[in-house]
């Protein structure tokens, strides 16, 4: 299969491109496109047998449930039994947006789609091509990220065509993406209500509409959880990681850099290359092999939005070991500390 890449507008997307996309997505075709959180690889929701080759794409485990994206709120009632009245706030507070919800779905959702769970994951992406996308192709788009399962999620076109050239029709590129992190998922078919995945809209956020909101254990888990029923992406198989092994050093600002310091020259020590995933405060501190800086620790918001290019980065210069500094886990903070605790496989150092 040869990846036809068309190159969009990702304020005002052409029509010209969005509608060839659109058509592969109708005829059952697997599109990746941008959205304001990671690039995602669509599929017609509605269309088991595409949604299938898109599981086949990724190589993503059967019960690793997608998102289901929509271009409407409207959108979301033909997929779902009902939409409960706390979930009705938070799609008229923050939709479109980086939130995802988990409902009890309509039958006529394919099992494959759902995973074959009782629920189904439902979002309405903001940004303009994924907006425009969803739109010309008259369907929901069941879209997980345009990875190869496990790999750290792409944020730009280069990082999709580099995973999934010759597997899938084609690639939308309208440039980087903004947030950088996944969505963040809650799930109402519990009660009270269970943020399932931290992500581009902070807990904290969320808590202040939603008072009884609580965190699934798995969030802030510094250990693997085993899952029976994965209701969410990002709660069961091995996520976001590069090839190189990632430890994860945690702790007050200080004593992480001693440590780093430490353990890098123990590497080196056993001939091993190097890499140090800093922030802006404390690059300069360190001599490894590859130093690079997230962003700067007073907004972390530049540190989500160059996770997972950065830790691709490191995979291309080769290192055998990355070593990353932990921040505190409060706001868009805990999506990150959630993505670096999976990379890492929980390889986590106290500081």
């Amino acid at each position: 299969m040869k990846t036809l890449v068309l190159k969009v507008n990702p304020q005002k997307p052409e029509a010209n491109p969005i509608q060839t996309a659109a058509e592969i997505i109708r005829k059952g075709g697997l599109v990746a496109f941008p959205t304001e959180t990671v690039y995602g690889l669509g599929a017609d929701a509605f269309n088991g047998d595409a949604v299938l080759r898109l599981f086949e794409a990724k190589r993503r485990p059967l019960d690793n449930p997608p998102i289901v994206h929509v271009a409407a709120k409207a959108d979301v009632v033909p997929l779902v039994e009902q939409i409960p009245q706390k979930a009705q706030l938070l799609i008229n507070k923050f939709w479109p947006g980086p939130l995802t919800l988990v409902l009890k779905h309509s039958p006529r959702v394919p099992k494959v789609t759902t995973a074959g769970l009782d629920t189904v994951a439902v979002r309405m992406p903001i940004h303009p091509v994924a907006a425009a996308l969803i739109k010309a192709s008259g369907c929901p788009i069941a879209a997980p990220s345009a990875n190869l399962a496990g790999k750290p999620s792409p944020t730009t076109a280069e990082h999709v065509y580099e995973d999934l050239n010759g597997r899938i029709d084609a690639i939308l590129d309208g440039g980087a993406t903004n947030i950088g992190v996944e969505s963040t998922v809650v799930d109402f078919s519990t009660d009270p209500p269970m943020l399932l995945r931290p992500g581009g809209l902070p807990f904290e956020t969320l808590k202040k509409v939603l008072p009884d909101l609580v965190l699934h254990s798995f969030v802030e888990a510094e250990k693997e959880i085993s899952e029976e029923k994965i209701r969410s992406p990002g709660m069961k198989h091995k996520h976001y990681a590069p090839k190189a092994p990632v430890i994860l050093v945690e702790g007050g600002l200080e004593a992480v850099v001693a440590k780093i310091k430490e353990l890098s020259e123990a590497y080196k020590h056993d001939g091993k290359r190097v890499g140090v995933l800093a922030t802006d405060e404390t690059q300069s501190s360190y001599n490894a092999d590859a130093v690079m800086s997230l962003g700067t620790r007073s907004n972390v918001t530049t540190i989500a939005a160059n996770l997972f290019r950065l830790l691709r980065e490191m995979d291309a210069k080769g290192v055998d070991v990355i070593i990353a500094e932990g921040v505190p886990p409060e706001g868009l903070g805990l999506a990150i500390m959630n993505r670096l605790r999976k990379a890492s496989g929980y390889h986590i150092v106290k500081a």
